[in-house]
């Protein structure tokens, strides 16, 4: 964001850059050190024997580290507890932390909690002590249930989300007895805000302030996503080393990270004292692994907090963090279904659109209102189209050479001060201060970018938020956290509203569905592709038979012609009659071929009509014409067929083929075909090989079976070409020899295969398959 009057420039007076690593890059998992209010033990499996221990045991203890290292931890507990460490470890519920255990002091007898967790390969083990009331018998279910009961009550309110705040931050502030305890929210930006608030009344309000992201660094941020409670007693206590600091083996530090008596940043203990905060405990509130806010406690004295009472606040902070982001959800659910609703009825006009920038530009609201955007522009190949209010295609040009690497990365890209970004916007920022942009395509460089006008606000911040640069006795510079928590406001320009997560979506959402019509469009193209190529193939098919299978016939229309011309002139006798009449039968034959390729090319280029179709109804009307004619000399056994999705017509033509060619190609006295189907999983296991990859789509596997001549195996592929005789051309009673070829076309059509087994002189069996799930 740009702001005014503060600037973010951190300078000393010298001028030169203030060093980050003490703040941004501060190790704070690994500090080797632990707050005083505890010991800490770590320990090696199978003896639990002690190779590292914090400092202060002889305080605590009256042992000294140097000889407690080395030592089993029995030392110290008794086997009970050394019993329940191992429990513990081993994940038994009933032995989960805190452990209870009684130690001997130099002032006597204590009982005082501790804590087991895994760091590695090494156990911690942490002893919490210094407690200003005597620790009590462990609690129970039912002592956690009465501290619970009311807080979740209130949470599961029918309340608003602003009511849902107040009453966390009250409850918390009863059940702890803190001065203040405030809800913090992280914004987008990760700045934060005070969204509620309960103090003491002398106190000043911090409610509505503003911190900036600096507060709270990144890997902060991530220890409140793996330990949701923090408790710092007193901020002004000196900092316990761990002996050794790192580890005689491995030399590396102790991981921390989930340890309750960690040390803390001395950034932090100093940001508390500024604040004049004694003692603090920060309750995370995560939502889908992402750190959503905090809950904020504040006291200005040192104030030490029973385990069991952070463990009922950290599960209220479990249970707050699911009930608060599911009312923010809910403060959006409106605008949410608004947006549901538009995308849906706009992304069905897309997809019914062939141009996709028609698509886009038919209603232009509808893009603009999708993301809440008042102005869009639409960059194809180079190609501007601008809607709403926009910058000037010579700034948008610039933009888009600006931020096209990143978008190439990542496909998409978006911000609320573009300025920040892109200086030059600067010029524009009336029209696009905010910018949510997508890369469609970066073949065809199609991206679409929605604008935002700049926003001025009035910002409030918790003292001004920048750090200062100090000067340390090396030289360098060390940022120091602000000494001011007064109220200090900002006039923020140049940015727009934020981008809600249901815009980025929706924004995401239409680039997936252009995807999906221009892959729709390849797909049809690519069918149309196919369709050409196979008319192509029939065309030249065509060529091929026109230029050398009908040259014969015409040539004999030619050379019968003249002789009838040359020999005969005027009157035809006998001889002239003969050849006449040859040359009728040639053009007959000449006629059928041209008939017969022409039936074919058509059948390749004609849609089907896909009707459900009962085979057992159909195969009778294809052989009642045929039994009438070969009367006894027939028989056909029809066993129960499936019904099947096909054209009606092509499927009659196909069944006419396969049994006009059994009855042809049969010299038995009677002439027996048998129509049936195959049992999927019998085709599936006979014909694996075959039908491979097409064995999931089978549906049906039909047959027709004759009785006749058979072909040799040499000749079972030739059957299906095109004008191919495996006889001389008169016998058998002659044809064309296109029937198996069309059988075969009809079969393609349908998504299936056609194949034939045969034997010479025992018959042949045609076979076919239909794939019903691409057919329909």
């Amino acid at each position: 964001m740009i702001t005014q009057p503060v600037r973010s420039d951190l300078l000393s007076a010298t001028n030169e850059p203030a060093n980050l690593t003490n703040c941004d890059r501060e190790p704070i998992h690994i500090p080797g050190y632990i707050q005083p209010h505890g010991v800490l033990f770590v320990l090696k499996e199978p003896d639990l024997t002690i190779v590292r221990v914090s400092a202060n045991t002889a305080s605590w203890l009256g042992r000294a580290p140097a000889d407690l290292l080395g030592q089993p931890i029995g030392e110290i507990l008794n086997a009970a507890e050394i019993h329940a460490i191992h429990r513990c470890l081993a994940g038994d519920f009933e032995h989960v932390n805190p452990l209870r255990v009684r130690l001997d002091t130099p002032s006597g007898k204590i009982d005082a909690y501790s804590i087991v967790h895994r760091s590695g390969d090494e156990i911690v083990l942490e002893i919490e002590l210094g407690y200003a009331e005597p620790i009590g018998e462990n609690t129970t279910y039912f002592d956690f249930y009465r501290q619970v009961k009311a807080p979740i009550a209130a949470l599961q309110g029918d309340v608003s989300f602003d009511e849902l705040c107040t009453q966390l931050v009250e409850s918390v502030r009863q059940l702890t007895g803190f001065d203040r305890v405030m809800l913090y929210r992280f914004e987008p930006s990760g700045d934060g805000n005070v969204i509620a608030e309960a103090r003491d009344p002398d106190l000043e309000p911090y409610l509505g302030l503003h911190y900036p992201a600096s507060d709270i660094p990144q890997q902060a941020r991530h220890l409140y996503t793996i330990n949701r409670l923090r408790l710092v007693p007193d901020a002004t206590y000196t900092p316990v080393p761990l002996l050794p600091q790192l580890d005689p083996l491995t030399q590396t530090p102790l991981d921390l990270s989930h340890s309750v008596l960690r040390n803390i940043s001395p950034l932090h203990t100093e940001y508390m004292q500024n604040m004049g905060v004694r003692a603090s405990m920060s309750i995370s509130l995560v939502r889908d692994r992402q750190l959503w806010g905090l809950i904020a406690c504040h006291h200005r004295t040192p104030k030490l907090l029973s385990y069991f009472l952070r463990t009922v606040c950290e599960f209220i902070g479990q249970m707050a963090a699911f009930e608060l982001t599911a009312k923010a959800d809910l403060q959006d659910r409106d605008y949410q279904i608004e947006i549901d609703t538009l995308k849906t009825a706009f992304f069905k006009s897309i997809s019914q659109q062939t141009d996709v920038l028609t698509a886009l530009t038919q209603s232009p609201t509808d893009l603009l209102n999708l993301v809440g955007a008042t102005g869009a522009a639409i960059a194809i190949k180079g190609e501007l189209t601008l809607l709403g209010e926009t910058p000037s295609p010579d700034r948008l040009t610039t933009l888009l050479d600006a931020i096209a690497p990143q978008l190439e990365a990542e496909g998409v890209f978006h911000t609320i001060c573009l300025a920040e970004d892109h200086p030059a916007a600067t010029t524009y920022s009336d029209s696009a201060s905010g910018l949510l942009a997508v890369q469609v395509s970066k073949a065809q460089h199609f991206y679409i970018l929605w604008f935002r006008p700049e926003v001025y606000q009035t910002m409030s911040w918790g003292g001004k938020p920048i750090k200062s640069a100090v000067v340390q006795e090396n030289g360098e510079l060390r940022l120091s956290p602000r000494k001011s928590f007064s109220t200090w406001q900002e006039t923020v320009w140049q940015t727009s509203l934020p981008w809600k997560t249901s815009e980025y979506t929706a924004a995401l959402e239409l680039k997936s569905a252009i995807i999906n019509v221009a892959l729709r469009h390849a797909a049809e193209l690519d069918h149309l592709n196919v369709e050409l190529e196979r008319s192509n193939i029939d065309l030249d098919s065509f060529a091929y038979v026109a230029s050398h299978d009908l040259k014969e016939p015409l040539r004999g229309i030619h050379n019968y012609s003249s002789f009838l011309m040359e020999d005969y002139g005027e009157i035809l006798d006998s001889d002239g009659v003969s050849k006449l009449q040859t040359l009728i039968r040639l053009t007959r034959r000449m006629e059928h071929l041209i008939d017969s390729l022409l039936h074919y090319s058509r059948l390749g280029r004609s849609e089907i009509d896909l009707h459900q179709i009962d085979l057992n109804l159909l195969v009778p009307e294809v052989i009642e014409l045929f039994t009438i004619t070969s009367g006894n000399t027939l028989e056909i056994t029809v066993h129960p067929l499936p019904s099947i999705w096909g054209d009606r017509t092509q499927m009659s033509e196909l069944l006419t083929n396969l049994v006009s060619n059994a009855i042809k190609y049969n010299h038995q006295p009677i002439v027996k075909i048998e129509i049936g189907v195959l049992a999927p999983e019998i085709a599936r296991q006979k014909y694996r090989d075959r039908l491979h990859h097409d064995l999931d789509d089978l549906a049906h596997l039909i047959y027709v079976r004759d009785n006749g001549i058979g072909i040799e195996p040499m000749h079972l592929e030739d059957v299906f070409r095109i004008f191919k005789r495996l006889h001389v051309r008169d016998e058998y009673g002659g044809g064309t020899g296109a029937g198996l070829t069309i059988a075969q076309k009809i079969v393609d059509r349908h998504g299936g295969k056609i194949w034939i087994e045969s034997e010479v002189d025992r018959g042949s069996t045609f076979y076919f398959t239909l794939h019903q799930k691409s057919s329909q």
